[in-house]
């Protein structure tokens, strides 16, 4: 499907003056380049509008030491560097994405996105899921 059926293309130019009147950009799909992800494109997007974080819902409430859906002693960090995601080798998002985000100083908010109201908590700034941060 082609984008410009359900939403208009990225231009950033548009995207800006959106933003300048106070109205909610999103991105929906990818860049339509081969190789980038969906993670990719959210962080190419939110550093093309100089946004302050990225948030990605995910189906587990943030970043823990092992996968919690496996180990049941899984521990949650509520706050992490990027240096310690790479360090202990813990899955964020692809690779590109996460040093894309970590060489623009872009932090990252993972949080469960299927929780009813997360969302809502998320963009308030609410402190849920994990941060991860320089």
């Amino acid at each position: 499907i082609k984008i410009n059926e359900v939403a208009e293309p990225f231009i950033r130019r548009k995207a800006m003056r959106h933003l300048e009147k106070g109205r909610v950009v999103i991105f929906g799909g990818g860049t339509g380049n081969p190789y980038f992800t969906t993670d990719s494109a959210a962080v190419l997007r939110a550093i093309e509008i100089e946004a302050d974080v990225i948030l990605k819902g995910t189906r587990v409430n943030g970043i823990y030491n092992a996968d919690p859906e496996k180990d049941a002693t899984a521990t949650k960090f509520d706050h992490i560097t990027f240096d310690d995601v790479l360090r202990k080798g813990l899955k964020v998002m692809d690779t590109t994405a996460f040093t894309l985000s970590q060489e623009n100083k872009l932090p990252i908010i993972v949080f469960d996105m299927n929780t009813k109201g997360n969302l809502i908590k998320v963009v308030s700034g609410e402190n849920i899921g994990t941060e991860v941060r320089l």
